[in-house]
């Protein structure tokens, strides 16, 4: 292939290439209009995310204060400085029990 071969055929496939984006966005362009309002009667669309825009009511909301009496501190902070591993403390081991009998060598 020579090098006018290999740079048309460069050209070729970036023009193709904007040929199906342009292709791609005019869908997505052409609804864009400010007096466009989409059918919403069926109420498919009215799911978690879709809640009235209501504030709370604020009585219901926990005030400040002390901690609940069942919650618990971590046992590490991660804001202190120093490493995360020196602060946590490994499983405790199983304590060592002493064999039954003594072991007897054979010859």
């Amino acid at each position: 292939m020579t090098q006018f071969q290999m740079l048309l055929f460069l050209v070729g496939v970036h023009v193709l290439g904007f040929i199906a984006i342009a292709i791609l966005m005019i869908p997505a362009l052409r609804n864009n209009d400010p007096g466009y309002e989409e059918d919403s009667s069926d109420g498919s669309d009215d799911g978690w995310g879709n809640r009235p825009n209501v504030k709370p009511d604020p009585t219901r909301w926990p005030g400040g204060g002390i901690p609940l009496p069942d919650a618990e501190q971590s046992k590490v902070r991660l804001r202190e400085p120093g490493r995360f591993t020196e602060r946590l403390t490994g499983p405790t081991r199983r304590p060592v029990h002493d064999p039954e009998r003594k072991p007897v060598r054979s010859s």
